[in-house]
């Protein structure tokens, strides 16, 4: 599959997931990535682990980690904001090597940003001295890839702000 400087396709993010080697995704889906929502449930090679709410993702995805799998939380900013207790406690103070694709609702390529989700992630997220990478589109998708070498490496989460909604 070639790669896209023009958008960011669910099926480029699912490869990069399975060549990554992530067992399961931990997920409350939403209705902005019914694409990569629709892929993950169709692909026997990655457990879809559903949520009730996104304050539940670190922590199941920390049981996901003890049970030796290699999970991933999918996540919207305004989730990872509901996260942040157990983000604290159970990711940055167990020392928790976990990759989080964060959707970045409210970026703008433009810089224009106007939404509060979008103007308060990347502070927050500093705050809390965890790295995280932008990707716009399939052309940067590895950057998923590095991100979790990362957080293995750090013992700690990594973050890839996902820019765009998937095609």
């Amino acid at each position: 599959m070639g790669t896209s400087d023009h958008g960011l396709s669910a099926r480029a993010v699912v490869e990069e997931l399975k060549r990554c080697g992530i067992s399961h995704v931990v997920w409350l889906p939403d209705s902005e990535s019914k694409h990569l929502y629709e892929l993950l449930n169709d692909d026997d090679s990655l457990k879809l682990v559903p949520i009730c709410r996104e304050g539940e993702a670190i922590g199941v995805a920390l049981g996901l980690l003890v049970g030796g799998r290699t999970p991933a939380v999918v996540i919207q900013n305004t989730g990872l904001f509901e996260s942040g207790d157990s983000l604290r406690g159970l990711g940055l103070n167990l020392n928790l090597p976990l990759l989080m694709l964060i959707s970045y609702r409210g970026w703008r390529a433009d810089g224009a940003i106007t939404d509060s989700a979008a103007i308060y992630l990347e502070p927050v997220l500093k705050g809390w001295g965890i790295t995280s990478h932008l990707v716009k589109s399939d052309a940067n998708v590895h950057l998923i890839g590095g991100a979790l070498r990362e957080a293995g490496v750090q013992r700690r989460p990594v973050a890839v702000l996902m820019a765009q909604e998937y095609v």
